[in-house]
């Protein structure tokens, strides 16, 4: 069953708009003109159970409206959204009680009371009966690691153990989809990990759909299996995230450490030093003009190789490129573009 449906979606806005001159501004209080701007412009995709998605695009993109939607919170212009069988904005309740969502900059966790005081609040919210709330929380407490600090006020908590603090506030009442808008951002390096980590054990544990947001492309390439980028309201990819770096990126990095130093004119026919650091040196090459053990025969036949790296191209600087010029994104064929 498919959990989530977004079909040719469309979300319009009315802005006002301010007359210049002070006749034409009485005139606007009376007879006000607006303009629409449209923040989501005829998006489709599906997604299916315990799929783990990476939903990004630049700043204005669309992705809260989008989201929003999927909520419950907003009403589409033209167009149908389903969540688990139900229109969201005319089953707000009983899709609420079907989601989980945990946001960043925000928590919604009570900051002066112990953790668990939060947790048993949910479980009125949410109805959910002792004996179930029992054993979903020793089950969530134990992988997201938190039986140490459950009994800690909230505001003597690391961002770290607050963040797991709100994947437990999310996860206390079993929902089937998590909504996660940027979980790890001012996290150290190793906090981050740990809840990369554990999302994708909740995931494999307990089936939970993750659609997640973020600004941060090392969460995406640890977390999720596939990516949705939008752009300006249109959706512009939605495939697997390996496709898109095979298709978009047609450059290749082999970082080669030498025994010797290399000869000062050292050239090798379909690859361009890009980089020297000692006897460490790194080609750039075209995958599709030369392959990586052809580039790789030639420099031995030329110099004494003791250890060599293939880098393939860091998604972050993927994106970044498909944001800035999107027209790029042409080069993916429309089937693996876009598929719903």
């Amino acid at each position: 069953m498919t959990q989530i449906q977004v079909s040719n979606v469309r979300k319009e806005f009315k802005i006002a708009r301010k007359p210049s001159g002070f006749w034409n501004g009485v005139r606007g209080m009376f007879l006000p003109e607006h303009e629409t701007k449209p923040a989501v412009d005829g998006i489709s995709f599906n997604i299916q159970p315990g799929e783990m998605i990476g939903f990004i695009g630049p700043n204005g993109a669309g992705k809260s409206t989008t989201i929003k939607m999927l909520t419950g919170i907003l009403v589409p212009t033209s167009g149908e959204v389903s969540v688990l069988g139900r229109v969201p904005h005319k089953h707000r309740e009983l899709n609420a009680a079907n989601l989980g969502v945990v946001f960043g900059q925000r928590t919604q966790l009570w900051w002066d009371l112990p953790l668990i005081d939060s947790i048993e609040l949910l479980k009125h919210v949410y109805k959910i009966p002792q004996e179930q709330f029992q054993k979903n929380l020793a089950h969530l407490s134990e992988l997201l690691d938190i039986k140490s600090f459950l009994h800690t006020p909230v505001r003597q908590l690391s961002l770290g153990q607050r963040m797991r603090g709100d994947l437990l506030a999310a996860l206390i009442h079993e929902p089937p989809i998590l909504f996660l808008d940027e979980p790890t951002i001012g996290l150290d390096i190793i906090a981050k990990e740990n809840i990369r980590e554990q999302l994708v054990n909740i995931n494999r544990e307990r089936n939970v759909t993750v659609l997640l947001t973020t600004h941060d492309m090392a969460d995406i390439e640890k977390i999720c299996n596939r990516m949705i980028i939008i752009d300006k309201g249109k959706l512009i990819y939605d495939g697997e995230l390996e496709r898109i770096r095979q298709q978009y990126s047609q450059y290749r990095k082999l970082r080669v450490d030498f025994k010797y130093h290399p000869q000062e004119q050292l050239h090798i026919n379909g690859a361009e030093i890009v980089k020297k650091d000692g006897l460490r040196y790194w080609f750039q090459f075209h995958k599709d003009e030369i392959s990586a053990s052809q580039l790789i025969a030639r420099i031995s036949e030329a110099e004494e190789i003791v250890d060599l790296t293939i880098e393939e191209p860091e998604i972050e600087t993927i994106i970044k490129g498909i944001y800035q010029s999107p027209a790029s994104i042409d080069a993916i064929p429309e089937q693996e573009r876009v598929s719903v």
